[in-house]
């Protein structure tokens, strides 16, 4: 977890200090599945252990003991743990005249979507509380969404959704009326080696924010899914009846919450879901205001976008392009890339929408575009000698070609991709990166 300040090593054995820590409880899910940190029970009852003749030796124990204090404490209050001094409070009303929509919790605000989804809220007057942990979200793009917030319309909380505490966080001081849950670890072949991470991480989680959800009287949902749940379909384009056989942990761990959520809402008559499976996202802001830059350690997954900026920028030695022979068009992997604003511009459109049971989209552009076409597209782009080395072997997990149907959310929403020329949507991405070749 990112904290204000780092973590301090416990290296004091004071027995009378160290009884006074609780063991803490365990993650129901969290991105390692650890035991969450422990909490302190108190420190006033302490307060006579600092006498004037004591050793130096229990002095400097003392100073370390009420460091940890002020640390761990600072995460279990009800809305303070944010990741800067100052968390933001909230104004729950109008400041421009505009009826007001509400409260919403945007999990996973700091990611590459969440974030884009936090700056169209505010347009659309929403009060936000972000809750991150930013173990891959990205603390530049909250800078930038605090300075473009409206005043009293941004609160951000530094919090593991697999650690109920710190969940609880996201709900305390001001009502929540609306969560849009995007947080999640979601890299096919990060699932395949590592699989228990992702239960963990996205079924796991998302059950324990259902728990939450219940015990603060919070009764809508946006639930962000993905078209890994279909895996390799038998039939083309892929609608919303298409049967669901995921062919990696990533996919079922996404199918898994949603089976959750369609359970939860059985039983639970007032709770009006959504849940959105969405095509391969990509692009950037068209005005430039963020982007998507991943952590450099996480390149080597390599999501086709990220990587042939990379490579434009001379940050990888080349493009390796997986698969080639599938059962595709030119035997390289096909997909349906969909552009952020148009999929923040879908959550948006299916937020009065919400229903029991749960609505169901898939949001794409109903096109499919082979990866070689993708990299073709990326070296016009980007005007860069891109080096691009093509390798049989595909990676673990991945699917052969996937584009949606979406005459559902068209019909029903009235919602259609806006940004469907692959060169253009390509571009607003260069733009922000060639920017930003180190990120924000």
């Amino acid at each position: 977890l990112t904290t204000c300040v780092p973590p301090l090593p416990l290296l004091f054995t004071i027995p009378s200090l160290a009884s006074l820590f609780g063991r803490g409880e365990p993650r129901r899910g969290g991105l390692l599945g650890a035991e969450a940190r422990g909490r302190g029970s108190g420190s006033s009852s302490n307060s006579s252990m600092a006498g004037s003749t004591m050793s130096s030796e229990r002095v400097g124990g003392l100073a370390v003991f009420l460091t940890v204090l002020l640390y761990l404490g600072s995460g279990s209050t009800g809305g303070g743990g944010s990741v800067s001094a100052a968390g933001g409070s909230l104004q729950l009303s109008s400041n421009d005249g505009r009826p007001f929509p509400g409260h919403v919790l945007v999990t996973g605000g700091a990611g590459f979507i969440g974030s884009h989804a936090t700056m169209r809220l505010f347009d659309e007057g929403w009060a936000v509380t972000i809750i991150d942990n930013f173990s891959r979200g990205n603390l530049g793009a909250v800078d930038v969404l605090r300075e473009m917030a409206p005043h009293g319309k941004l609160r951000v909380v530094d919090g593991d959704l697999g650690v109920p505490a710190e969940l609880r966080k996201g709900f305390t001081e001001y009502p929540v009326d609306l969560v849009i849950h995007f947080a999640a670890i979601a890299y096919v072949g990060e699932s395949v080696s590592d699989p228990l991470r992702y239960y963990h991480n996205i079924t796991s989680n998302t059950v324990l924010l259902l728990e939450t959800m219940k015990k603060f009287g919070v009764n809508k949902l946006v639930y962000s899914s993905t078209c890994a749940t279909y895996g390799n379909p038998e039939v083309l384009p892929i609608t919303e009846k298409t049967p669901t056989n995921p062919i990696n942990p990533y996919g079922k761990a996404k199918l898994y919450a949603e089976m959750a959520i369609r359970d939860f809402t059985a039983v639970n008559k007032d709770f009006d879901a959504a849940i959105l499976r969405y095509f391969n996202v990509f692009g950037s802001d068209p005005e430039g205001r963020l982007g998507e830059y991943p952590r450099p350690d996480l390149r080597h997954h390599g999501r086709i976008s990220g990587a042939c900026f990379d490579a434009a920028l001379g940050l990888i030695p080349e493009l390796v392009v997986m698969g080639t022979d599938f059962p595709t068009k030119d035997g390289t992997c096909v997909r349906d890339f969909i552009h952020v604003t148009d999929l923040v511009d879908a959550h948006i459109a299916v937020i009065t929408h919400v229903a029991n049971p749960p609505v169901l989209y898939n949001v794409g552009t109903g096109q499919g575009v082979s990866v070689r076409e993708f990299t073709e597209a990326c070296k016009r782009v980007t005007g860069a000698k891109i080096r691009i080395r093509e390798q049989k072997e595909s990676r673990p997990g991945d699917y052969a070609e996937v584009y949606a149907d979406v005459s559902k959310i068209k019909n029903e929403l009235g919602w259609s991709a806006k940004f469907t020329n692959l060169e253009e949507s390509m571009g607003h991405a260069w733009r922000w990166r060639a920017a930003h070749k180190n990120g924000y």
